[in-house]
């Protein structure tokens, strides 16, 4: 949690006042319904706090993790995640196999899995739901709608990219097997389709009350009101402005819902989700302020940490002067004591970053040049550059608590003292979050430094190097072909095993160019009522709810 990932990072706002009406609503739903059968873990209700309602319920058209959260209840893809890791793990595909050249990819599907409307999941509903994505209108091809499919299957089968398509074909080998394939080899591929934008949808329900030729398919019957899966919740109801209400799948074929009804409404601010937990007012919420950690253990609620699968970085615009000079952006690396940030931040626990991606990613290492904290030699790279006294923009957004970046205004703070304590002269640039913050730093050249970050979906280096650095933008402002032609042919690479020492050397000329500080890993925390057991957390917010109890 696009263009140009704004998805991942941002979605429109819940109004705070009328969020925590929505947490009353909810506790209210939640003592009308939690009376009987809780015993034991068995039936009642769940509600959770997110930060924002989701943009639809079909998952194809959404690319943010307040959508995810929910759609992750209704749907299931071929691939899964193994329980607390970014790791590929099977799902409604039991198993599957990859040809030598990696254009070929044979999937054994589970049997005896339903839709929520009773009808069979099987290869045929495979194939529609592979090329239903492959076939979208062109009206649909943009990033704010066919995010994840554009970047991964890089084009559709019709549209200014249709020569460059990844998805060749998907053919039926009787009901459980399915045969997929590509145009080309993509090591992330498997990975890839554990996102919830690859989930199964039901055929029938998609040809009765979807239309993705519609103005915005978003708002068709079947996005608001009819989504479809096979996964141990389906919807109850959705009240936009106030909750989503899902229901227990009665005919799940894996381990049923504990609880009947899950709740999930919105409110913005990470205080507010805290003072509605205290109060009773919800079960858990996710995204706690570091501030609001202590506190919240001290009255006895749970904290659970995500491990670390972000970045939060300080990107460089060079086509901004002085940018453009190496030895600048070497002087403000070496000017960053990214421990006095994290501390100052950032939530306990929170680790340095060596690189543009996290230690647990194929590809990572720590064969780089780091910049280790040196005040005297920044001041001396300025002094070689002519850039002594320079003064730089330092954008940073305001009204938003992100998984990589609790709190940007106090990790400004920090590092803006860092910068002037070696000579720099700083101009404080805040801009509401989303959405003049990201069209500033990802749509034009208006900004110099500048506080982002970046949240994995899956276990693949291009993830995330790939997709900051895999073409020319306008946050970044540089043009390096060198660069660029690397990555896509590391994309382009059949294995994991066979692209990892490829990923290691571009982390290692990314480092050498440096093109931004990567700062930190931050630990996303979410925070649980005492009663709440069975929330298992996940590195790519893969958590479903089937086994949570609330006693």
């Amino acid at each position: 949690m696009n263009i140009n990932r704004r998805g991942k990072r941002g979605l429109a706002i819940v109004a705070f006042a009328s969020a925590l009406v929505l947490s009353s609503c909810a506790q209210s739903e939640r003592e009308g319904q939690g009376g009987e059968g809780t015993e034991s873990g068995s039936g009642g209700t769940f509600v959770f706090s997110g930060s924002a309602e989701p943009g639809a319920l079909d998952p194809v058209f959404v690319n943010d993790g307040e959508s995810f959260r929910v759609a992750r209840q209704m749907y299931e893809g071929l691939v899964g995640t193994e329980p607390g890791t970014p790791d590929p793990a099977p799902l409604l595909a039991t198993d599957w196999t990859v040809s030598e050249d990696g254009l070929t990819y044979d999937f054994t599907l589970r049997t005896g899995v339903k839709f929520h409307d009773g009808t069979d999941f099987n290869a045929e509903a495979v194939c529609f739901n592979f090329d239903r994505w492959y076939n979208m209108p062109e009206s649909a091809q943009t990033d704010d709608l066919t995010y994840y499919y554009s970047v991964i299957f890089r084009g559709f089968a019709t549209g200014d990219r249709a020569d460059a398509a990844l998805y060749d074909s998907c053919t039926p080998q009787g009901e459980d097997k399915v045969t997929i394939k590509l145009t080309g080899p993509f090591a992330g591929f498997v990975p890839a389709m554990s996102l919830p934008a690859f989930s199964m949808q039901s055929p029938t329900a998609l040809e009765k009350y979807q239309d993705d030729a519609a103005s915005d398919p978003r708002t068709t019957e079947y996005s608001t009101k009819r989504p479809t899966g096979t996964g141990p919740f389906m919807l109850g109801s959705w009240e936009q402005g106030k909750q989503v209400t899902l229901k227990a799948f009665p005919d799940y074929w894996g381990e049923k819902a504990k609880i009947d009804t899950a709740v999930v409404v919105a409110i913005e601010d990470p205080k507010a989700r805290a003072t509605a937990l205290m109060n009773g007012e919800i079960d858990g919420f996710d995204l706690v302020g570091p501030a609001d950690i202590e506190p919240l253990k001290d009255e006895g609620f749970q904290i659970v940490n995500r491990d670390p699968f972000n970045i939060l970085y300080l990107g460089m615009n060079q086509k901004t002067e002085p940018l453009d000079d190496l030895k600048v952006r070497q002087a403000i690396a070496y000017a960053i004591d990214k421990q006095e940030v994290a501390d100052a931040s950032l939530p306990p626990g929170s680790e340095l970053a060596t690189i543009f991606m996290p230690d647990s990613v194929n590809g990572y290492t720590e064969d780089v040049e780091t910049y280790d904290y040196d005040p005297e030699m920044a001041k001396q790279l300025l002094e070689e550059a002519g850039a002594d006294g320079a003064t730089i923009e330092f954008n940073y957004p305001t009204a938003v608590s992100r998984p990589y970046m609790p709190s940007p205004e106090d990790t400004f703070n920090v590092i803006r003292t860092q910068l002037e304590e070696v000579g720099l002269k700083i101009k404080p640039t805040a801009d509401v979050w989303d959405p003049d913050y990201l069209d500033k730093i990802q749509g034009t050249e208006d900004h110099g430094i500048h506080l982002l970050g970046w949240t994995g979906d899956y276990n693949d280096s291009d993830n995330f190097v790939g997709v900051f650095f895999g073409a020319e933008t306008a946050e970044w402002g540089f043009t390096n072909q060198q660069l660029f032609d690397d990555l896509a042919e590391a994309k382009g690479i059949a294995t994991p095993e066979e692209a990892r020492p490829v990923y290691e050397q571009i982390n290692q000329d990314i480092m050498e160019f440096l093109p931004g500080v990567p700062i930190a890993h931050p630990v996303p925390s979410l925070a649980f009522a005492p009663e709440v057991e069975g929330y298992q957390a996940s590195p790519v917010q893969d958590e479903v709810w089937n086994n949570v109890t609330v006693e």
